[in-house]
């Protein structure tokens, strides 16, 4: 009698059945998830674009960013100044690169700062329950009944205006809606047999919950931090403009706003407005587009 060919009748019924037998990474699906939202992949290289100018701001820059000329205030775009220059002769071009540096700086460091905060938070929250549990989250309704602009405002003009100080206050305010994200997904998870067989052979509370439930919780943190880049580099912009936020003769995108605010200016020297306007305008909607697509791409409910 002819032995059966179990192989081969294993792989056909695994065809059959729908599997998929390649050997796909998670990291390769969710690229392949992610490259499929063009409005993602848009956003994603005009911020890398972005953020590689900023970075090498120095060597692209034609000229200093506080050098001010007087003599060629305001003039419109040119062959040497290619987006024309400010009231005080400064070359705008090179502001709004420097500008950049600025507000990314601000952006990222403040929201790395207050994911931080609201997932060590929200994980010892969700994870312990209980007392701790509402203590923490009742922290948080309070800081929330609070309007976020006042606050904002109020603390903005208590401390001196800088990036430093900036960056600490948004860290401080914006961690509350992580912690909730946080904490809603360490209460779906620590039910899971991986937590209960993790406790059963004894490994100590802090491992669990950031070497098992933590990497599991990963995607809205991510996605969450993404947009809130965009919220605070507009925050930080609408500070600066109200000239609450970075100081000159620092550049930041908000500032030049504020410098070219005079109706005067508007009506005669379009270009000086037009540029940092647009690049905030561009850059928070390409971090929403990018958050967007990697709240796609890390959602298991939405198939490729």
């Amino acid at each position: 009698m002819a032995k059966p060919n179990l192989a081969g009748n294993s792989s056909g019924s695994l065809e059959m059945q729908g599997v998929n037998t390649s050997h796909d990474t998670m990291l390769g699906i969710i690229v392949r998830k992610f490259v499929k939202n063009k409005l993602a992949v848009f956003g994603g290289i005009f911020l890398i674009i972005i953020i590689a100018a900023a970075l090498l701001a120095p060597f692209i820059a034609p000229f200093s960013p506080s050098k001010q000329n007087l003599l060629i205030k305001l003039q419109a775009p040119n062959s040497e100044h290619w987006l024309g220059t400010d009231r005080f002769g400064r070359d705008v071009f090179s502001r709004l690169l420097y500008g950049a540096r600025i507000s990314l700086l601000v952006g990222f460091a403040s929201v790395l700062g207050s994911i931080t905060i609201g997932t060590f938070l929200g994980a010892v929250a969700g994870y312990v329950g209980g007392i701790v549990d509402a203590m923490i989250m009742r922290f948080v309704d309070i800081i929330l009944s609070i309007p976020s602009i006042f606050l904002l405002i109020t603390l903005v003009t208590i401390f001196k205006p800088g990036v430093d100080k900036l960056i600490l206050i948004f860290a401080l305010l914006g961690w509350t809606t992580t912690a909730r994200l946080v904490r809603g997904e360490f209460l779906s998870l620590r039910s899971r047999e991986f937590v209960l067989a993790s406790k059963t052979i004894g490994t100590k509370t802090p491992t669990i919950i950031f070497s098992h439930i933590l990497p599991n919780a990963m995607g809205p943190i991510i996605v969450s931090a993404t947009l809130a880049v965009g919220y605070v580099i507009l925050a930080e912009s609408g500070l600066s403009y109200l000239g609450l936020g970075i100081q000159p003769p620092h550049a930041s995108w908000g500032n030049m706003l504020q410098d070219a605010q005079n109706f005067t200016i508007l009506l005669k020297s379009w270009w000086y407005p037009l540029a940092p306007g647009l690049m905030i305008l561009l850059t928070v909607i390409c971090f929403n587009f990018v958050g967007d697509g990697m709240r796609d791409a890390l959602d298991p409910k939405i198939n490729e």
